[in-house]
């Protein structure tokens, strides 16, 4: 059967290149026949229960179902088509109901209890101990003590929220596909780099035909609210990103209004069923944040303190406006155009005089070198069967030993989910011949190498290009160095949502060293690196209206708490109301009546941020005083790319996984508790 089904095979890294979308449906109905073989044998036995004879055949069974719909699905975000997309959404609902019935099995649930409380408990490793209590809590999060005719109403929701995220992420998709702005008159383009002429042209020329394209693609869009003088350019543009997927967008089948309202009814109902006040305080189980009062607080002190330089920095952008650009009334499509002006005249530096010093060649090279100094691996070049031509493969060695690998896929293209993220192919664990290294997925959205007029260039990226970059790198880290042989909590599983953004965050602060950057540029016309002088400019504008981005976080931060905090059903709940009220107590500029942010909020209606994605903010405190601890190191080490100190980050946060609380790595590593000084410190916000 796995000769003729390539998800199937299980031997060793994803058939790509043989993977169809016919492929899909056979796999999983062969994969979920056999797990539930494996439960059914699991419910039936008598014997006593033991690590060996209950947790690891069911986790043998269900690793090979996850693992296979895992490779479905990533295919899904990077390579959509409308056969994948079908054989997608045919076998979802097949997926969501089986694991909601595993979490709902008060067999199972009945002997995971009995090996809590059996002796042999007290001796299992501290990972162990936490992979029985983790399943325990979320047994009852799934439901497993619900009456049965709740239990089934809690899987009709399970299965009903499951396809309206993936209708959700679609209309997204196929809105930002479906965007295509031709310009012929390149005098409408004025202010435009050339780099961004040239990839607008390419774009226009895989389309057969002349002047420039523009999409919503980010890497696209962006730089026309940058860098375009023409106001009523970047007012279209903005307007087309600002609406899509809404009642305002180009096509009434991509409007995510109705999925919204209805994917908040029924949180509503499922934390009802579960005994909670709102979805929120479900979502706070599972997180190293106790109470919907702290995260509040946490954020609302965020935001008193970042208000008086946001305020400041409003004002001045306003009056620079006024005065140097002509725009007496400051629009959101102006805000961007006007901070870069506002920051090459303060700093005389533009973010595009560093573009050109960011070759990917280049960019690749340095960030795998800071990975290797600071935790002594070595990254190789390797080869494995991919999802598209542009995709790159590497290994990950220690001491001559394989320790994981992972899959580079950096380019926007057609078919493939906005954003950037890290996702894991396969975990790491123990089994019966050795150990299973473990294997990442990092994905972006960069612009791609552009050839013009027969000629290639490398890709070219932007300073928070390389930051993103590194950002999922910190993911990827945290998922393929982990020591942990037991799958459950080994890398980012078992991890704390709000702290699993330590390690990615933690990494963004490399981007701005000197010796880093040093190692990672070269100018793409002359080789030459990044200049010093340059490199003090950006540093000078690196906390360049620090305190509009602090609260535009806290905003999206707070938007998110009460809409799954208020109680009562989706389909009452103003949700256009609720972030306006959030905005006129946090925000210092408001976005027209017309932006429709909430409708491609793919974090919290398609991701795994419900009511979590304060995370950002709160695992950043985590990651700023994480990474002081480099700064003080450099002090007598003259760089903060610090073996030792990076030897203890590896062993205390990056290897233990999720195998203790994210709190205690965080003491282990720093020897204290987190404080919130070098946040503000980097910021620019301190006292």
């Amino acid at each position: 059967m796995t000769q003729q089904n390539p998800l199937l095979d299980f031997s060793d890294l994803p058939q790509f290149a043989a993977i169809k979308p016919e492929h899909v449906g056979p796999a999983i109905a062969s994969l979920l026949e056999q797990s539930r073989a494996v439960v059914a044998a699991l419910e039936a036995s008598a014997a006593q229960v033991s690590w060996e004879n209950f947790v690891e055949p069911l986790e043998n069974a269900t690793e090979k179902l996850g693992r296979a719909w895992g490779i479905v699905a990533h295919l899904n975000a990077v390579v959509d088509t409308p056969e994948l997309r079908a054989a997608y959404n045919e076998n979802q609902p097949l997926l969501t109901e089986f694991w909601t019935s595993l979490g709902q099995n008060l067999a199972l649930f009945d002997k995971y209890k009995a090996l809590q409380a059996s002796a042999a408990f007290a001796q299992f490793s501290p990972a162990r101990k936490t992979i029985v209590n983790h399943a325990i809590r979320d047994f009852r999060l799934g439901g497993a003590e619900l009456p049965d005719d709740k239990k089934i109403r809690y899987a009709e929701i399970q299965e009903r929220q499951a396809a309206l995220s993936t209708r959700f992420s679609e209309n997204v998709l196929d809105a930002t596909n479906d965007y295509g702005l031709f310009i012929d008159n390149i005098d409408e383009l004025q202010g435009l780099p050339e780099d961004v002429l040239q990839a607008a042209k390419s774009a226009a020329e895989k389309d057969g035909k002349t002047g420039y394209k523009f999409t919503l693609h980010f890497p696209s869009y962006f730089p026309v609210l940058q860098y375009a003088d023409n106001r009523q350019l970047r007012e279209t543009i903005y307007h087309a990103n600002a609406t899509k997927a809404s009642e305002l967008g180009s096509k009434p089948e991509w409007d995510n209004t109705a999925i919204i309202a209805e994917l908040l009814e029924l949180r509503q109902e499922e934390a009802s069923l579960l005994g909670y006040h709102n979805f929120a305080e479900v979502s706070l189980v599972t997180k190293m944040a106790e109470t919907l009062a702290e995260v509040s607080r946490f954020l609302l002190d965020l935001a008193r303190r970042a208000r008086p330089f946001a305020e400041k920095d409003l004002a001045e952008l306003r009056v620079f406006a006024r005065e140097q650009l002509g725009i007496a009334d400051l629009q959101a499509w102006d805000t961007t155009y006007a901070s870069e002006k506002l920051r090459e005249q303060r700093y005389a530096f533009s973010e595009q005089e560093l573009k050109p010093y960011f070759a990917e060649p280049q960019v690749i090279a340095g960030l795998f070198n800071v990975i290797q100094t600071l935790f002594a691996v070595e990254i190789k070049p390797d080869t494995a069967p991919v999802w598209h031509q542009d995709v790159k493969f590497y290994r990950i060695e220690k001491d001559g030993k394989l320790v994981g690998q992972f899959y580079l896929d950096l380019y926007a293209r057609n078919g493939k989910r906005g954003g950037a993220w890290m996702d894991d192919a396969r975990g790491r664990r123990r089994t019966a011949h050795g150990i299973q290294t473990p294997v990442a997925y990092l994905t972006c959205n960069f612009n791609e190498p552009v050839t013009v007029d027969g000629v290639t260039r490398p890709a070219l990226f932007t300073h928070d290009d390389v930051i993103t970059l590194f950002h999922e790198s910190g993911h990827g880290l945290h998922h393929l160095l982990t020591q942990v042989d037991e799958l459950a909590v080994s890398g980012i599983s078992g991890v704390e949502w709000d702290a699993v953004e330590l390690p990615s965050q933690f990494m963004e602060n490399f981007c701005w060293e000197w010796d880093v950057l040093q190692g990672m540029t070269a100018h793409a016309d002359t080789g030459a690196p990044l200049p010093r002088e340059l490199y003090d400019k950006m540093i000078a504008a690196r906390n360049f209206q620090s305190g509009m981005q602090t609260l535009r976080q806290v905003e999206f931060s707070l938007f998110d708490l009460r809409l799954h905090d208020e109680v009562g059903t989706g389909s009452k709940r103003d949700v256009q109301g609720i972030l306006d009220t959030v905005r006129q107590q946090v925000a210092v500029f408001t976005p027209p009546d017309f932006n429709r942010v909430q409708h491609s909020f793919g974090h919290i209606f398609a991701g795994g941020y419900a009511a979590g994605y304060f995370s950002y903010k709160w695992a950043e405190v985590l990651s700023a005083d994480a990474y002081a601890a480099f700064e003080e190191a450099s002090k007598a080490e003259g760089s903060t790319l610090s073996r030792s100190v990076g030897q203890k980050f590896q062993s205390e946060v990056l290897e233990v996984g999720g195998s203790r609380p994210a709190l205690e790595s965080f003491k282990a590593f720093r020897g204290r508790e987190p404080t919130v000084d070098a946040l503000l410190r980097h910021h620019g916000m301190a006292a």
